[in-house]
């Protein structure tokens, strides 16, 4: 059972462990009527929601979903005991969540892309009250008392009603129904306190103001067209960079040439929303605690992690601490090449790498010895061009259509809206919106959030999924269009994939549609994806110099980015470990001694595992998937970056390579369509067509198999 929207093998992991504007008028998009008469024919509901656009419609809509909800939960709690079914009852339950989750994702995204405060506030306080409303109906003793009636008669269930009933059942466990009174009443405030404190902890985060200022002098290094970009060039001459915007400060600690300027802006983002959230994570970490000692737990990781693949806080402990002690020969070689390159530039033989000078001194390791320049490969990566190729890929692949869509209603002028249906029969599948730039005020990372979530209804139609991905892209400036890094475009095909994985789904409850898996698997499918941007055939496809139309990106260029990510990857993932063994190390403890000291404690384990962090910052304070949503559970990019890899491999090795069609529609039937349905190893074997294999992440992270 959901409980709460969702924004957003195992035995072989433990074995290793170790122009914008344009687009907005662009004639050819479609009107959404157009996908009309295929929705009838496959008996689907292919919609957008009625966007609320004042704080009264707000209020409206969180209270009407509330009531919707709130009938049907008494509908079924109001049965005789003989009426009640496995339909009527277990299955009713994922419709009852159904509306105030379609509320609450609406909410989510209107709280984080408004350019009006007032909706953002409003937003905020809808999403406290329906997310109340999630707790406050998981305890309905009526409710839960017709669950047990269903349960005691024990219907006989298979597929995806089996998965589901099971899953009804092991979350009241896990929500302390069969405690006494008095403890489920403590359980249930301490579980609304937690929500609000993680809410207010996000929302910290995004209203950060960490605005740097810097000269000209001191930004020597950083490309011209960032430093003319409006939104960081002042009337007054100034620069002023924003350590709450993450293109931003990647742009100038990859290129700034002055140490101090690095170092200035490194501390600014470790210190965003730190007077702030300090006091709240604190109550956070405590609160979380409680939670888990209540239910019977030893810790709040052993509670979050039980529904993952991992089972529990030691394995998922254990799998970052082996992979870690895996790399660290290689770490402490990378870091030696660093300071190397360091005292070259600088004259000072006993010169040290520090916090801020890991991105800087990677880049020119990639500029010296691999003759790659990131600011140079922008030009092949023209953002309309990216999109187009990164579209015509996807459909190829999974026999799909991505047109433009004309929006009804729009945020922003520049948001974007496309459909995706079917190739085949044209079917519509779902709506992907995409805003890309990034403003105050907004989200200021990269993440798809849910709008309208997929759901076989009870009058035999399946309401398509609708979700957003909300992204901070570089916008045009200077006359130029808005160019991407490499990176940049791993993330798109990334996010890309997290929309693919939702909107593709035919999973018939809430609860399963879309991205509706285990934690640590939900990132496998989009981070294997990252694998079609190192490919020089896909590359080639969209990859072309703006500027003429034509010059392509040399294979001898993507052999050294290839050798250079080797070349630094033990940096890479002693710092993604590090964040993981900090969450753990947070949730896996009751000592409140560490709660009141959360940031010597999660400085000195990110310092140990990667490099001394700045002092006197708290990156912790605006890490905002520990705040809620992946406390507990940062391990899981790392776990699913082994699953990633293995799947990658079954494209390599297939005929048609990663284009290959069979192996595609397969990813899309086995992982996409299924979502959470069945048991995640079985959908990760039936993808395979094998046991899993670790001997792929081996490769992927340039070491061998002990």
């Amino acid at each position: 059972m959901r409980l709460f929207p969702k924004p957003s093998v195992f035995a072989l992991l433990l074995a290793f462990s170790a122009s914008h504007a344009a687009f907005a008028s662009t004639p050819s998009a479609k009107s959404l009527t157009a996908y009309q008469e295929d929705a009838a024919k496959a008996g689907v509901i292919f919609d957008l929601p009625q966007w609320e656009k004042t704080p009264a419609q707000i209020q409206a809509t969180t209270e009407i979903a509330i009531s919707v909800g709130d009938g049907r939960l008494k509908a079924i709690a109001g049965r005789k005991p003989e009426q009640m079914t496995f339909a009527n009852t277990i299955a009713a339950l994922d419709y009852a969540y159904y509306p105030v989750s379609a509320a609450s994702y609406r909410m989510s995204v209107i709280q984080e892309t408004s350019p009006d405060k007032r909706l953002r506030d409003a937003a905020l306080e809808a999403t406290k009250t329906l997310q109340k409303w999630f707790i406050d109906a998981s305890f309905r003793q009526d409710v839960y008392q017709a669950v047990k009636t269903v349960a005691a008669a024990k219907p006989a269930l298979k597929g995806e009603d089996a998965m589901y009933f099971k899953t009804v059942l092991r979350d009241y466990r896990r929500n302390g129904m069969e405690l006494p009174k008095a403890q489920r009443e403590q359980l249930q405030a301490l579980k609304n306190r937690l929500n609000n404190l993680q809410l207010e902890f996000q929302t910290n985060i995004t209203e950060a103001n960490a605005l740097v200022e810097f000269t000209r002098e001191e930004l020597e290094g950083v490309s011209d067209d960032f430093l003319g970009n409006k939104e960081i060039l002042g009337d007054d001459g100034l620069y002023r960079v924003n350590a709450n915007v993450t293109w931003q400060v990647l742009e100038v600690l990859r290129n700034a040439k002055k140490e101090e300027t690095r170092k200035r802006l490194s501390i600014a983002r470790s210190s965003r929303a730190m007077k702030e959230n300090t006091p709240l994570f604190t109550e956070i970490l405590k609160t979380r605690a409680k939670i888990a000692k209540l239910l019977g737990y030893d810790n709040w990781a052993d509670y979050r992690i039980e529904t993952k693949m991992a089972k529990n806080g030691k394995t998922a402990r254990d799998f970052l601490q082996n992979l870690s002690k895996g790399l660290a020969p290689k770490f402490e070689q990378e870091l030696a090449t660093l300071a190397g390159l360091k005292a070259a530039a600088t004259g000072d033989d006993k010169a040290t790498i520090h916090y801020w000078d890991i991105r800087y001194y990677r880049n020119q390791l990639k500029k010296s010895r691999y003759q790659i320049d990131t600011e140079k490969l922008k030009v092949f990566f023209e953002l309309e061009n990216t999109l187009s190729g990164m579209f015509s890929i996807f459909e190829e692949l999974f026999d799909i259509k991505i047109e433009a869509v004309k929006a009804p209603y729009k945020w922003v002028d520049e948001l974007r809206l496309y459909a995706v249906t079917d190739a085949t029969s044209g079917a519509p599948l779902g709506l992907i919106y995409m805003d890309m730039f990034p403003r105050e005020g907004k989200y200021n990372h990269f993440a798809q959030f849910g709008v309208t979530p997929g759901k076989l209804l009870p009058n035999g139609k399946y309401q398509r999924p609708v979700v957003a991905l909300v992204c901070n892209f570089p916008p045009p400036a200077n006359g130029k269009p808005s160019l991407l890094t490499f990176d940049h475009v791993e993330t798109l095909f990334h996010e890309f994939g997290h929309a693919l994985h939702s909107v593709l789904t035919q999973a018939g409850y809430l609860e399963f549609s879309g991205t509706g898996v285990p934690r640590d698997f939900v990132e496998a499918p989009s981070q294997m994806l990252e694998n079609w941007v190192n490919n020089k055939q896909i590359l080639d496809r969209f990859a072309v110099d703006y500027r003429d139309g034509k010059s392509k990106i040399p294979a001898e260029t993507l052999d050294k980015m290839e050798a250079a990510r080797l070349a630094t990857i033990g940096a890479h993932y002693r710092r993604q470990l590090g964040f993981g063994l900090l969450d753990l190390a947070l949730h896996m403890t009751t000592d409140e001694e560490v709660f009141d000291n959360f940031i010597a404690f999660t400085n000195k384990i990110m310092s140990d595992t990667y490099i001394q962090v700045p002092e006197n910052t708290a990156f912790v304070a605006s890490f905002g998937h520990i705040g809620g949503g992946y406390d507990a559970g940062y391990y899981g990019y790392a776990w699913a970056d082994a699953i990633s890899a293995d799947m990658a491999s079954v494209f390599r090795q297939a005929p048609g390579g990663l284009m290959d069609k069979t192996v595609g529609m397969r990813l899309r039937n086995e992982i996409y369509a299924v979502g959470g349905s069945r048991e995640i190893d079985e959908s990760i074997r039936s993808f395979l067509q094998r046991e899993p294999s670790l001997e792929p992440f081996f490769e992927h992270i340039g070491l061998k198999k002990n």
